[in-house]
């Protein structure tokens, strides 16, 4: 008699979606009315959505409104192509070793190129390189629209360059127009922990929509994503240019040079904040790289695109905890959130690439890693808000990025390119360097201004 093996694809429980959508819900609703408990009882006025006790102006709100809608556009055009771009390679035949060189071809451009886009858009205006951002994605789009077989290594260049304008063009942009429209100083933070989670909504949606054009029939849609990255290429356009007037900049490059000296590369504790984010972004990018191996390693089967949406549903969980911490209902800084955060992170991290664990454990310790993320960047954001002059705020987020980008990349080549460096080496680094952000994060609230001040104009 024949045995039959049944075998079966791991995927999370459906519960863990709902879980995650109420929680977010939850902390969301009732934060206005423990926050502005005090000051809500004295006026008789009801707290509301997003209210941190101080009743927002119309303009403001707009403003916010308006930045959120095409943050999240171009985080949606982010998604899709990262979404789509790793079922094209398959879908063209690349073998592994030949999606590995272009992974590295983009990180190379992020470093040689990426690394002075920061300076660009301090130099020229940041929303001249957000309608770059754009530009890049609608040549991007209308190229595959066009040709049958358009060059892999040319369109990863070109989503390193879009991926790193908006980790750094757009978050300028904010608060340069924050700052110009004389917007209350509390909203601002507002805005950091909505960008984490409007981005993370967005990177599901964009999930959600790329499923959809794909669809059934392989040959008749691939075309249709094309389509859909110029349509949302033309609409960030359209209201990049409809939106808010820039001061056209002015700053000669001696100028930008002297002050970056002085204010960045003069200031120990930028230097500390520098390298925080440096170990942030290598050990996300490490993350985004080796998560799916990791989990597959031992060849279980699992359905991965199912998984994807409770790492980023984490991570707009934990950016709903930034609030909390950060409103006058926490005593700890934020330099105090960030180490604390540094060392979870650094420990998830660690545990992944020493111990062996069951596909449950594994994803509930990578959920746990998003939900820290969302706690740490706004955080970061709210600290380059304390220390960074605005006017160079993007040189300095680009340039803190050019490490990270070189380590990646090293540990590209040599450890999946040549495998000279297994994928547990590689997590342990991205852990130790958490570790060490974690240690930057307490010698800078021992370093830090008392009381916090906020650099205004340089």
């Amino acid at each position: 008699m024949a045995v039959v093996i049944e075998s079966s694809v791991w995927e999370p429980n459906p519960g863990v979606y709902i879980f995650i959508f109420l929680v977010s819900l939850f902390s969301i609703i009732v934060f206005p009315y423990a926050s502005s408990s005090g000051s809500s009882s004295s006026s008789g006025k009801a707290p509301s959505l997003f209210d941190h006790g101080i009743s927002p102006t119309a303009s403001s709100l707009r403003f916010q409104r308006n930045f959120l809608l095409i943050y999240s556009l171009a985080s949606v055009m982010e998604g899709v192509w990262s979404v789509f771009g790793e079922f094209e390679l398959a879908y063209h035949g690349l073998s592994k070793e030949q999606m590995m060189f272009s992974l590295c071809v983009g990180f190379a451009a992020s470093l040689i190129v990426g690394s002075f886009l920061g300076v660009l858009s301090d130099l020229i205006g940041p929303k001249k390189v957000c309608i770059l951002f754009c530009i890049l994605h609608l040549f991007l789009g209308l190229w595959k629209r066009i040709t049958d077989h358009p060059s892999i290594l040319v369109a990863r260049i070109c989503l390193s360059l879009t991926a790193s304008i908006f980790s750094i063009s757009f978050e300028t942009w904010m608060v340069v127009q924050h700052e110009e429209q004389a917007h209350r100083q509390d909203m601002l933070s507002e805005t950091f922990w909505l960008m984490s989670f409007f981005d993370a909504a967005s990177l599901i949606g964009s999930q959600v929509l790329s499923n959809w054009l794909i669809g059934d029939n392989l040959e008749k849609n691939m075309a249709s994503h094309s389509t859909t990255a110029v349509f949302l290429a033309i609409l960030g356009l359209v209201c990049l240019l409809r939106g808010w007037t820039q001061t056209p900049q002015k700053v000669a490059l001696k100028e930008y040079r002297a002050s970056f000296s002085a204010y960045i590369f003069g200031d120990k504790r930028i230097w500390l904040l520098a390298w925080a984010q440096a170990c942030l972004h290598f050990s996300t990018a490490v993350f985004w790289i080796l998560w799916a191996p990791t989990i597959v390693a031992d060849g279980r089967e699992v359905h991965l695109g199912l998984i994807y949406p409770c790492f980023l549903g984490s991570r707009m969980l934990g950016s709903t905890v930034f609030p909390w911490l950060n409103s006058g209902l926490s005593s700890l800084r934020t330099e105090d959130c960030l180490e604390y955060a540094f060392i979870m992170l650094g420990l998830v991290l660690f545990i992944t690439a020493y111990d062996y664990q069951e596909i449950g454990v594994l994803v509930t310790l990578f959920c746990i890693f998003h939900a820290g993320l969302g706690v740490v960047l706004p955080s970061l954001a709210r600290l380059r808000t304390m220390y960074v002059p605005n006017a160079l705020r993007g040189g300095m987020i680009s340039l803190s990025q050019a490490p990270a980008n070189a380590a990646i990349l090293l540990f590209l080549v040599q450890g999946k390119y040549y495998h000279n460096i297994g994928n547990s080496t590689i997590i342990a680094f991205a852990a130790l360097g958490l570790f060490t952000a974690a240690g930057c994060m307490h010698v800078l609230k021992r370093w830090g201004k008392q009381p916090y001040h906020n650099w205004h104009k340089l």
